[in-house]
């Protein structure tokens, strides 16, 4: 993951708060995915919620350690672990930001 790259939800996907807990079920040929159904949990529910727009690592990092009283390195971890499942799903997309418009990446590149 790099520090530039922002993420956004797939616009394959319906999710739906219900008692407190954010389902997500994958949309295949205009049909839900009923055998691949996500549940978050409060903190990938936050996650979720902050990818209706283009975002950053960065920016959801700060969002995590500010709501959940964890370390950077904590909510740094949880992020990356989350996008990257999500990324493996493909419930979540990197998207590159130009000005107003958004364009999918088409290679993801790993930086150590």
């Amino acid at each position: 993951m790099t520090e530039q790259a922002a993420y956004i939800r797939s616009s394959a996907v319906v999710s739906r708060l219900i008692a407190g807990e954010t389902l997500v079920v994958p949309v295949r040929g205009k049909v839900g995915d009923l055998a691949s159904i996500y549940s978050f949990n409060d903190v990938g529910t936050t996650i979720w919620e902050s990818l209706a727009n283009p975002t950053t690592v960065n920016t959801l990092t700060d969002l995590i350690e500010a709501e959940y009283e964890v370390s950077r390195e904590q909510a740094r971890q949880d992020v990356e672990n989350f996008l990257q499942e999500m990324q493996t799903a493909e419930l979540v997309m990197a998207v590159e930001v130009h000005g107003s418009g958004v364009r999918q990446r088409t290679e993801l590149r790993e930086t150590a």
